[in-house]
């Protein structure tokens, strides 16, 4: 089944990068839709059917965390699958996001394969993927 997904950078050279990296990955996207931060996505999701949301934690307006606690507060969005796609290393700041509601988290950067896997675990679609932990160094 192909999912819709939500790439929310603000850099609109990772959103494409991002996206590739999907494509390239075999992971089963259906529509791909983009928001630069945080408010936008909340935008994009008034108006849309999204299965899973990729977030960068650093951005302008309203960042990662201020996305998670508002999908949090809102009925039928508060399950929503988030994964962060972050540069960020302080491990107590991935544990605020985790329990804030953010599914997981993947470092950058990161290949195609480990990507797929990670995401198929998130969307309980392991079919036999490995899993990323997000702890190795990766080219992309």
């Amino acid at each position: 089944m192909p999912y819709n997904i939500l790439i929310v950078d603000d850099s609109g050279s990772m959103r494409k990068v991002i996206k590739k990296i999907l494509h390239i990955s075999g992971f089963k996207m259906g529509e791909c839709l983009e928001a630069c931060n945080g408010r936008e996505a909340l935008e994009v999701l008034e108006n849309n059917w999204v299965d899973l949301i990729l977030s960068d934690i650093h951005m302008p307006e309203m960042d990662g965390f201020g996305l998670l606690r508002a999908l949090r507060e809102k009925d039928g969005w508060s399950d929503l699958p988030v994964v962060l796609i972050t540069t960020e290393s302080n491990e107590d700041r991935i544990r605020e996001a985790m329990s804030l509601g953010a599914r997981g988290y993947v470092r950058k950067p990161f290949r195609p394969e480990e990507i797929r896997a990670y995401l198929h675990q998130i969307m309980g679609d392991t079919d036999g993927y490995q899993v990323a932990t997000g702890d190795e160094e990766c080219d992309f």
